[in-house]
């Protein structure tokens, strides 16, 4: 199956071996993949709860492999497709456990990928071990990988930290299983065994994507990537075998508003290329008095004082508030993040860089383009 490059499967589900559609794929043609791979679980018995209800496992054929040789020629056989339709800018995803997640990895590397991140996927609700001879599988590992070394990828990192409530998004994600109305059955039996939660697609879309761009997963299941990139405004490509599993992801999608092009996916405007703002121009406008108290954290007890120039005297430190920062910590240091100030009406410490949107919010500076950023 050949596809010419300029009318790409747009928001469409290629039904089949998803090695044999990529080949059919142009090459450099989509900005992210997100796969979510057989797990290759090997599962030996059944599983049964105390009360002798069977356990609901993944013991579909598309998750039986010989071996670790078979699963792992499987997995170059994908990864390699996958390699070649993605972008030179683009990254991937992959989902997996402790089955195989390792091997994954290892494959991902060999192949040229560099990992960016391993995102741990902590459930809030996950399935006890009924047995009793092994911790509890809480989590699941997403690897996030760059096609090219050093080459230049999306990575939303303020739309991120305002998701996270103004926090750094770290690398461990605490959500609940694919459970209640979310869970897509059909007959009353679950559509599929291991549907992932929309609320985990969306961070990785909204983290790795802009708008418009084409994500491709090529384990499309019941259609999580498809109906969470249809809301946020992005294009999408799935492949699967199972027809049964197409059927409900298109059921699926077709219910899924999308969201309107325009003010609804615009995300916070980043910080680089933005107009540099010194740290007096807080001086300068009111929002700090000279002789005012800043602390180095939220909890901190450690105290500088604001000079009238801009700069802080921190016990026989003196410099800017990176400087003094970066002294303190011994490491480099973005002193509008990690220097804090008392609200006056709220009596509580918020970090300078809170002042310092004020006057962004005001429309200062008025500066020309391509002045320096500040972060």
């Amino acid at each position: 199956m050949t596809i010419d490059p300029a009318n790409l499967p747009l928001d469409q589900i290629l039904e089949g071996d998803c090695i044999q559609l990529l080949a059919g794929l142009p090459e450099r043609s989509v900005d992210l993949i997100f796969a979510d791979p057989p797990y290759n679980l090997q599962l030996a018995q059944e599983l049964w709860r105390p009360d002798m209800s069977r356990v609901d496992a993944v013991d579909e054929p598309w998750d039986r492999f010989s071996g670790f040789a078979e699963y792992d020629q499987f997995t170059r056989q994908w990864l390699t497709a996958c390699r070649r339709v993605l972008k030179d800018t683009g990254t991937i995803w992959v989902i997996g456990s402790y089955h195989n997640i390792y091997r994954v990895g290892s494959i991902l590397m060999d192949l040229g990928f560099w990992l960016l991140n391993d995102i741990v996927w902590l459930k809030t609700n996950p399935m006890p071990n009924f047995r009793g001879v092994r911790f509890t599988n809480a989590h699941e590992t997403l690897l996030w990988a760059q096609k090219v070394k050093g080459a230049r990828y999306t990575f939303n990192y303020q739309a991120m930290k305002a998701l996270n409530e103004g926090l750094q998004m770290r690398s461990d994600w605490s959500l609940p299983l694919c459970t209640g109305k979310e869970r897509l059955r059909v007959n009353g039996v679950k559509a599929h065994a291991t549907q992932k939660p929309e609320a985990l697609l969306y961070r990785v879309i909204l983290a790795s994507s802009s708008p418009g761009d084409v994500i491709l997963d090529p384990f499309f299941g019941t259609g999580t990537t498809g109906a969470v990139a249809k809301r946020l405004g992005r294009r999408w490509i799935g492949i699967e075998q199972r027809a049964d599993y197409v059927e409900v992801a298109r059921e699926r999608i077709a219910a899924v508003a999308s969201s309107p092009p325009g003010e609804g996916l615009a995300l916070a405007p980043p910080r680089r290329g933005r107009p540099r703002i010194p740290f007096g121009r807080l001086l300068e406008h009111g929002l700090l008095t000279p002789g005012q108290e800043l602390f180095f954290g939220k909890q901190s007890s450690i105290v500088a004082t604001v000079l009238a120039d801009g700069t802080l005297r921190c016990n026989e430190l003196t410099g800017s508030i990176h400087q003094v920062g970066s002294a303190l910590q011994g490491a480099p240091c973005n002193g509008w993040e990690h220097w804090y100030v008392v609200d006056a009406t709220s009596g509580e410490r918020v970090a300078l860089d809170q002042l310092r949107e004020q006057l962004y919010a005001a429309g200062y500076p008025r500066a020309p383009a391509g002045g320096r950023s500040d972060t």
